[in-house]
């Protein structure tokens, strides 16, 4: 087997995996991405957090509709052009976030429970210098150009 097969196979793999621990939660991957990026970017526009994830603004709307729904997130209007609202995790946001991050963190320990410490830190520095070389280090998910709520 090739290296780039073992990774997708893993990555399909990991992402099964993360999908149905957050789902314990009551979210999906793009839900729990949009409400970090809102999170680490209080005030962020509709539009902003759209370029900022690569997808259109028009398929953006529903997902931010349901994290409102949920209490998760808030849109207030944006004192600085009135024709826009800026989005904020509330406090309900930030909780959720924590317990997303303790999901997070048994992940990766299952996922990598096989290595010794300095080989998670061995394959994290490869990684990241592939993800590196092939401009995947933003942060964002490239599946968020063809998500679908």
């Amino acid at each position: 087997m090739t290296n780039a097969f073992l990774l997708a196979q893993l990555g399909a793999y990991a992402t099964g995996r993360f999908a149905e621990r957050i789902g314990e939660l009551g979210l999906t991957p793009p839900l729990t991405g949009m409400l970090r990026a809102i999170a680490a970017t209080p005030a962020m526009s509709q539009q902003e957090l759209a370029g900022h994830l690569g997808m259109p603004p028009s398929r953006l709307v529903a997902f931010l509709d349901d994290l409102e729904g949920r209490g998760l997130i808030e849109r207030r209007q944006n004192p600085a052009d009135r024709r826009q609202s800026a989005l904020y995790a509330t406090a309900h946001g930030t909780d959720t976030l924590r317990a997303v991050g303790d999901v997070s963190r048994a992940h990766d320990e299952d996922i990598t429970a096989p290595l010794s410490p300095a080989e998670r830190e061995r394959l994290a520095a490869l990684l990241g210098r592939i993800a590196a070389h092939h401009g995947l280090t933003e942060g964002v998910h490239p599946g968020y150009r063809t998500v679908r709520h």
